[in-house]
C-alpha cells in the first residue's frame, strides 16, 4: 500500500470511516502531484503504457513526462497564455493527453477536455461559451476545427501532434527552441484547474468549474471502489474516453498520482472480445468499464476460459449497473462489480467496496469516506429509510465544482440550502445503502404511477433475447404516459410481434402490470454519449416526432 493512500490499510467499512480525515489542500498542484513528484523521486517508473496496433506498447515514464510536460508549458506561456485561461484538449486516450494536462496545470491554466467523438455543434459550443485560445489536437481534429474557428473568436492557436495542416501548427515546432525544466506554478487547493462541460440532458451543456483539489476529493472514492488501491501490480484502464470526468478524474489522474500504470488503448468502436484480450495481453488489474460496455462484454462466451482474467478490482459507474450484470461478474468473471456513483459536478461519493464488506446488488453502495451524501426531500429534509427522494451531497467538500462557467444563477439553482442537489432520484434502505431509480427527467408518470426505468431495464435484459435495453415514457393522453421500451436483440434473434408480446408478459410477470412495455421498438443501435450512457431523451424526442 502507498503511503499516499487516504483510506489507509485494508479494514471494515466502519472503521475506515472511523479514521478517515482530509489532507490538508491549502497548496496544492494536480501537476506537482502527479508528474513532478514521481519524475523526482522514481523517473523511470512507467506513468502510461500506450496500446497499438497488435498490442504492442510504448511506455512514457514520468521522467519523460515531466520533460515533455515542461516543454509544452514554456512553449504556451511563450504563446501568451496566462493563469485562468482556458486550453482545450481534443484527443483520444494517449501521452499527448497526460502531457497536455500537465502542462497546463503547471502554468495555472485551466484545462478543457474535449470528447474525441464530439460532433462539430458540441465542440463549436464548448470553444466558444468557454474562450478557449488553445486546443491541443491531432490531425482529425484539426481538420475538424477549422471551419468552427470562426465561431470560435478567442482560439489563438490549433496545436497538433501530427504536424502542420487545416491551420494547426505542429506540435514540435510550437515547443521548439524551449528550456526542459519549468517551475510549476505554486497553486492554492482552490484555484481552478479543469472545467468539464455536462452532457446537456436538459438545455445546452453547462462547464463545471473543478479546483485543483478535486484530484484529491476523488481519491478516496478510487481506493474503495479498487479495493483498496495501490497495491503492488495495480494497473489501470478504462474504455471511457479520458475527456470524460470518469475517464480522467477515476482513472487517468489517480493513475499518476499513485504511481500506478495507466493503460491507453485509443479505439474508433469498443469491441468486447478485444477487450478482453487486451486486458490478458498487458495484464490489467484494475479496470473501470462502464454498465453499457460491461452488457456488451456479457455476450462473450467463457472470457475465463479464453482469456484468462487478471483483474483484481472492476469498478462501474455512469449508470445503473443492474442485478443481472453485477451477478455475471461474479459467475463469469470471479469478480464483485464495485458500483460508484457521482457525476460531473460531484464526482465518485457513493461507492460499493468487496473488500470493505460493502456489497449489495442492485444498490450503488454508501457514502465513500469523507463525503457526506443523502436522500432529501424537496424542502431539503432528509428523507425517511425506504422513502424516494433526491440524492444531494453536501457542501463543503474537496470533490465538489466550484461552480458553472459564467452562470451563477444555474449554479445557486444546483443547491437547497448546502446540499447539491444531483438530480438523481433514489431512496436508502436501513442499512444505509443507497440505491437509484432515476433521473428527475428520465421518470414515467402512467396512471398515476411514478415508474424509474432503471427496474424496467434490468428486468428487460435478463431476456435471453435482449442485449441492450433503453425505457423511456411516450405521451398518452389516457395515462400521461406509456412505458415504451427500445431494444437491441442478440444475435440469432428475429424482431416481431410473438417476440415483443413474450418480452411484455416476461416483464409483467416480473415486475407489475402498471410497468410492462406497451410499447416495443427494436433497434439496431442505441443512440449513446462518448462516455457510453444511453440518451433517453433522444429516444422520448423520436416517439414525440413521430420518427418510430
Amino acid at each position: 500500500m502507498s503511503d499516499r493512500a487516504l483510506l489507509g490499510a485494508p479494514a471494515p467499512y466502519e472503521k475506515v470511516i472511523e479514521r478517515f480525515r482530509w489532507p490538508d489542500t491549502a497548496a496544492f498542484n494536480i501537476a506537482a502531484a502527479c508528474c513532478d513528484f514521481h519524475a523526482q523521486t522514481e523517473p523511470d517508473r512507467p506513468a502510461l503504457l500506450e496500446v497499438g496496433p497488435d498490442f504492442a506498447v510504448s511506455t512514457l515514464t514520468f521522467g519523460e513526462l515531466r520533460r515533455e510536460a515542461d516543454k509544452l508549458a514554456h512553449a504556451l506561456v511563450r504563446a501568451g497564455i496566462q493563469p485562468g485561461d482556458r486550453v482545450a484538449i481534443f484527443l483520444p486516450q494517449g501521452r499527448h493527453v497526460a502531457i497536455g494536462h500537465m502542462a497546463i496545470y503547471k502554468i495555472g491554466a485551466i484545462a478543457l477536455p474535449l470528447a474525441a467523438l464530439f460532433g462539430a455543434e458540441a465542440i463549436a459550443y464548448r470553444l466558444a461559451d468557454s474562450g478557449a485560445r488553445v486546443v491541443l489536437t491531432d490531425a482529425a481534429g484539426a481538420a475538424k476545427l477549422a471551419p468552427l474557428r470562426a465561431g470560435a473568436p478567442a482560439l489563438e492557436h490549433v496545436i497538433s501532434r501530427d504536424g502542420r495542416g487545416d491551420g494547426a501548427i505542429g506540435w514540435h515546432r510550437f515547443v521548439e527552441g524551449v528550456p526542459e525544466r519549468f517551475d510549476t506554478r505554486a497553486s492554492r487547493g482552490e484555484d481552478p484547474a479543469l472545467m468539464i462541460y455536462t452532457s446537456g440532458t436538459t438545455g445546452q451543456p453547462k462547464g463545471a468549474l473543478h479546483a485543483h483539489r478535486v484530484l484529491i476529493g476523488h481519491l478516496p472514492g478510487v481506493e474503495m471502489h479498487h479495493d483498496f488501491a495501490p497495491q503492488r501490480g495495480d494497473r489501470f484502464w478504462t474504455p471511457a474516453d479520458w475527456a470524460w470526468a470518469g475517464g480522467l478524474l477515476n482513472i487517468l489522474l489517480p493513475g499518476l498520482y499513485f504511481g500506478i500504470p495507466v493503460v491507453a488503448w485509443p479505439f474508433q468502436k469498443f469491441d468486447p472480445e478485444a477487450a478482453f484480450a487486451m486486458m490478458a495481453r498487458l495484464e490489467v488489474r484494475n479496470a473501470f468499464i462502464p454498465p453499457t460496455a460491461l452488457r456488451m462484454m456479457r455476450q462473450v462466451q467463457n472470457p475465463r476460459a479464453r482469456f484468462g482474467i487478471p483483474l483484481r478490482s472492476l469498478g462501474s459507474g455512469g449508470e445503473a449497473l443492474g442485478t443481472p450484470t453485477f451477478e455475471w461478474g461474479r459467475e463469469a468473471l470471479g469478480l464483485e462489480i464495485n458500483e460508484f456513483y457521482g457525476q460531473t459536478e460531484c464526482n465518485l461519493v457513493l461507492s460499493a467496496s468487496h473488500a470493505m464488506g460493502v456489497i449489495r446488488p442492485g444498490m450503488i453502495g454508501k457514502p465513500v469516506p469523507g463525503h457526506r451524501v443523502a436522500v432529501i426531500r424537496e424542502d431539503g429534509t432528509l428523507a425517511a429509510i425506504g422513502e424516494r427522494g433526491q440524492i444531494a451531497v453536501r457542501r463543503p467538500d474537496p470533490v465538489m465544482f466550484l461552480g458553472y462557467w459564467n452562470k451563477l444563477q444555474a449554479t445557486r439553482e444546483k443547491f437547497i440550502g448546502d446540499w447539491m442537489t444531483t438530480g438523481d432520484q433514489g431512496a436508502v434502505d436501513e442499512d444505509g445503502y443507497i440505491g437509484f431509480v432515476g433521473r428527475d427527467d428520465d421518470l414515467i408518470t402512467s396512471s398515476g404511477y411514478r415508474i424509474g426505468p432503471v427496474e424496467i431495464e434490468d428486468c428487460l435484459i435478463k431476456h435471453p433475447a435482449v442485449a441492450l435495453a433503453a425505457v423511456v415514457g411516450k405521451p398518452d393522453p389516457l395515462r400521461t404516459e406509456i412505458v415504451t421500451a427500445f431494444l437491441m436483440l442478440k444475435p440469432g434473434h428475429v424482431p416481431g410481434e410473438a417476440l415483443k408480446e413474450e418480452i411484455r408478459l416476461h416483464v409483467r410477470e416480473r415486475l407489475s402490470a402498471h410497468e410492462y412495455p406497451r410499447e416495443i421498438h427494436f433497434v439496431s443501435e442505441m443512440p449513446m454519449t462518448t462516455t457510453g450512457k444511453i440518451i433517453r431523451r433522444v429516444l422520448r424526442d423520436r416517439l414525440i416526432n413521430g420518427e418510430v
